[in-house]
């Protein structure tokens, strides 16, 4: 009986806490050359990310098995210029549970384009509370938070802050690394790395997109069952806030990304919408994201 009792208590742990329910999938470009030895190492780093990713408890808060935040990390490899050390790109991408519905919302679509890591497996993957460890797990750990921050303001009104403030530590700690995506003044990326993507979203002037992706969530997405038009214009109303960010900050990377992670849900959104709503939709997005006017021209179509 004191045995049951035990697995019952471990049941209740494993069922409760994780956050993440991550897919994790690592994409080696045709051109690179991968060994037997690379391989299996990759085959290592691929079970290392999902173990990281959903088997620690991020947050004090329980979370229940249905409730995990669904997301995925792309790893694409584009060079190994020796054992255990990898370059290229990451994807990731998370989203939220619509109210009264299986729906699902992108929250956050990011490709980081400076991946440098060093892995040979064999040592779990482990985000050290304070200092710097080693890239791999800093992007990880900042990317997790990141994903947090981005879930936990569309549930309540800058409810991710605590969340945010965990990822801007790991770039302050990452920092002395000295590797690409961590700087405030890389040459050639301007402002659009990880220092500028957490800093943004802390920073006053980007408190109406946190307004808006509560309000886009909570008072659009979340109502569209009971009431599309009335969820229709609540995410026009929500959208439209973020002219504030266009003239004071214009292709800010958090705008920019708010805006083309919504792209394909606005076009679906708005497929039955009349003419004039379609048109101020488009137009604010126009707006918002001149530079991929024509992505946004299709939802009059």
């Amino acid at each position: 009986m004191k045995y049951l009792v035990i697995v019952i208590s471990l049941f209740s742990f494993l069922s409760f806490g994780q956050e993440f329910n991550c897919q994790v999938s690592i994409i080696t470009e045709a051109k690179v050359e991968v060994s037997t030895a690379d391989k299996a190492v990759l085959d290592m780093l691929k079970t290392s990310i999902y173990e990281f990713m959903n088997n620690q408890q991020w947050t004090n808060d329980k979370f229940k098995t249905e409730e995990r935040i669904n997301c995925q990390i792309q790893l694409q490899i584009t060079d190994i210029p020796s054992f255990g050390n990898f370059s290229g790109s990451m994807q990731i991408q998370s989203s939220r549970p619509a109210f009264n519905s299986s729906y699902n919302s992108t929250l956050f679509n990011f490709d980081d384009p400076d991946i440098q890591i060093s892995y040979t497996g064999g040592i779990p993957l482990v985000l050290p509370k304070n200092g710097y460890k080693d890239n791999l797990s800093s992007l990880l750990g900042f990317y997790g938070y990141f994903i947090l921050g981005m879930d936990y303001d569309s549930f309540s009104l800058k409810g991710g802050t605590p969340y945010f403030n965990q990822a801007q530590q790991i770039v302050l700690n990452a920092q002395s690394s000295g590797i690409v995506g961590w700087q405030s003044n890389e040459t050639g990326k301007g402002k659009r790395n990880r220092y500028w993507l957490v800093d943004n979203i802390l920073h006053q002037l980007f408190e109406p997109l946190r307004i808006c992706n509560y309000e886009y969530h909570r008072k659009g997405i979340d109502v569209l069952y009971d009431n599309k038009v009335e969820g229709r214009k609540a995410i026009y109303e929500a959208m439209n806030k973020l002219s504030v960010i266009t003239a004071t900050r214009p292709n800010s990377v958090n705008l920019l990304n708010f805006c083309q992670s919504k792209a394909v849900e606005l076009k679906n959104l708005y497929m039955d919408a009349d003419p004039k709503e379609k048109t101020d939709m488009v137009t604010l997005l126009k707006k918002l994201d001149a530079a991929n006017s024509s992505k946004y021209e299709q939802i009059l179509n």
